[in-house]
């Protein structure tokens, strides 16, 4: 499914009213290359609420894909229900790697980057050969217009392999610290929805 949305940021979710909905599945935080930090979303979504949590790999700089694999394991692992990954840039390609075998509710997907780009982090190549086919448990992919890292074009091409929705925000760059975001309200709105559709499916 593919959804285009322009909808108004200044929302009126908070990062904390929203994990509170009884429909919201345990949350973990899953940042890209560098941990995001202190202006991203995610560090001011995870700091507002302690129901999220961020997964622990060994090096936030110099990413491996095999530790950062065994750091979502671990993650999920611990979770007493199948949890609903929200994740950023690199961390995308690591939900489509190897964890589709994981306990996983679903996933929100952030910027999505192209590792086929020229923009693409050497250090990350490891993260470069991502699942091409549908992933076995629901994903939605939000897409910024002006993303260096990846084109629109390049986000519908992996919503259609993924059989993921898409919701394209406008010009928000890579949808990080850098945006402007703060806490992202509009976010919170997408991934409240995101949520209760998933617990919709789960009483079908």
């Amino acid at each position: 499914m593919i959804i285009h949305s322009e909808a108004n940021e200044n929302a009126s979710f908070s990062p904390a009213r929203m994990i509170r909905g009884k429909d919201m599945k345990d949350i973990i935080i899953l940042p890209g290359i560098g941990g995001s930090g202190e202006a991203h979303w995610q560090t001011r979504w995870e700091r507002s609420n302690p129901e999220m949590r961020r997964f622990q790999p060994a090096d936030w700089e110099k990413p491996d894909l095999a530790d950062w694999i065994s750091a979502l394991e671990r993650a999920v692992g611990a979770s007493a229900t199948p949890p609903l990954l929200v994740a950023h840039s690199l961390a995308c390609l690591l939900v489509a790697q190897q964890v589709s075998s994981l306990a996983v509710a679903g996933a929100f997907l952030v910027a999505v980057p192209d590792p086929q780009s020229a923009s693409f982090p050497k250090e990350a190549a490891g993260f470069a050969n991502p699942l091409s086919q549908k992933m076995r448990f629901p994903t939605l992919i939000v897409a910024s217009a002006d993303d260096p890292f990846g084109t629109l074009d390049q986000a519908h091409a992996r919503a259609d392999l993924w059989g993921s929705g898409l919701v394209a925000i406008g010009p928000f760059g890579h949808i990080n610290g850098q945006s402007g975001l703060e806490d992202w309200p509009q976010g919170t709105d997408l991934l409240t929805a995101f949520s209760a559709g998933l617990a919709q499916s789960d009483r079908a």
